[in-house]
């Protein structure tokens, strides 16, 4: 028991530790469909001081509640796509 238990913990430190840091989508295909987002706000929300956004996993869950308001609504990778944009181009905050 204790041997499957250590395993498991060595299988999920190495899974955390090679997981990049960074956002998984592509930001070229971000910043075209953030079009859709200019309609109802600019890019103010995303300096200081709007911006309220700390964590990269705080950004992908703000995109998926505003994703709720769009008619059609984004795909989940779309949504990737959007982040990857918004964290390269204003948040910095994959390092």
């Amino acid at each position: 028991m204790k041997r499957c238990i250590l395993l498991f913990a060595v299988a999920a430190s190495t899974m955390l530790a090679s997981t990049p840091l960074s956002a998984a989508g592509d930001p070229g295909k971000g910043e075209q469909l953030h079009r859709a987002c200019l309609g109802c706000h600019g890019t103010e929300l995303y300096v200081p001081p709007r911006a309220k956004v700390k964590t990269l996993s705080a950004l992908r869950k703000a995109v998926a509640e505003w994703n709720d308001r769009m008619n059609p609504k984004f795909t989940k990778r779309e949504i990737d796509d959007l982040v990857a944009y918004l964290d390269r181009d204003f948040y910095h905050l994959a390092r």
